[in-house]
């Protein structure tokens, strides 16, 4: 059956293949970090592109980029709860989701997705945390807590793929998007903690991407993907 994850992942090289590209540098970023470095310099390197308040007070750029260069999560450990966190994000948000708004899209837009998502929720999710920390909601430490990785723009580009599902498994999918991250809330006082606000931010960042006068913008002038020449689509079905 065409769109399932499994298929996408096997058709990334030729039909996604700037998504392959990015796919493949977290793969060897990812092994260079836990394989490559010893505990204690491969968690100086975290450290250094962690997109906390301190980083993104003192260099911004550094941390914004490199930690869209890593995935926090593990490929080989199926016990951990890391692991259900790297299926969704590397897998369905990026494998998957990204490569179809590749396709659909072209490379540019849909990595446009990704980064505003991935930018927009890192800056939201440092304003809420400046906040929480000047009323004493949030603990000082999470000032300069290890904080990395691809999940925020995984996140927008799956909400923003939400047109692409068939029309019967929008709003599932959307409700599973929304929800997934809130499976493991924690709580801080009254708060909940601040990735699980950066995920529902990342989302709503992808949501906008389906308002009309927005979709009609992003999509102007954007060529039908080989796949959909000539056919209906499955988001018409």
């Amino acid at each position: 059956m065409r769109g399932r994850p499994l298929a996408a992942v096997l058709a990334l090289p030729r039909r996604s293949p700037v998504t392959f590209g990015y796919v493949c540098l977290l793969l060897l970023t990812h092994v260079w970090i836990t394989r490559g470095l010893t505990e204690d310099r491969a968690q100086s390197v975290l450290r250094d592109i962690s997109t906390n308040l301190d980083n993104l007070t003192d260099r911004p750029l550094a941390a914004l980029l490199g930690s869209a260069l890593v995935f926090d999560g593990t490929l080989t450990d199926v016990t951990s709860l890391l692991f259900p966190a790297t299926v969704i994000t590397l897998g369905l948000g990026v494998c998957w989701c990204l490569a179809r708004a590749e396709r659909r899209w072209g490379p540019l837009r849909a990595f446009a997705v990704f980064l505003t998502g991935h930018i927009g929720a890192t800056l939201l999710t440092a304003g809420l945390i400046a906040v929480a920390l000047r009323q004493g909601w949030y603990p000082d430490e999470v000032r300069g807590t290890l904080d990395f990785g691809i999940s925020y723009g995984a996140q927008a580009v799956m909400a923003a793929t939400t047109a692409m599902m068939p029309r019967r498994a929008r709003l599932p999918w959307a409700a599973f998007v929304i929800g997934w991250p809130l499976a493991g809330v924690e709580w801080v006082g009254s708060l909940p903690d601040f990735t699980s606000v950066g995920h529902v931010l990342a989302a709503a960042i992808g949501f906008l991407f389906l308002l009309p006068p927005v979709a009609r913008r992003f999509s102007r002038g954007t060529p039908p993907s080989p796949d959909h020449r000539g056919k209906r689509s499955a988001t018409d079905a």
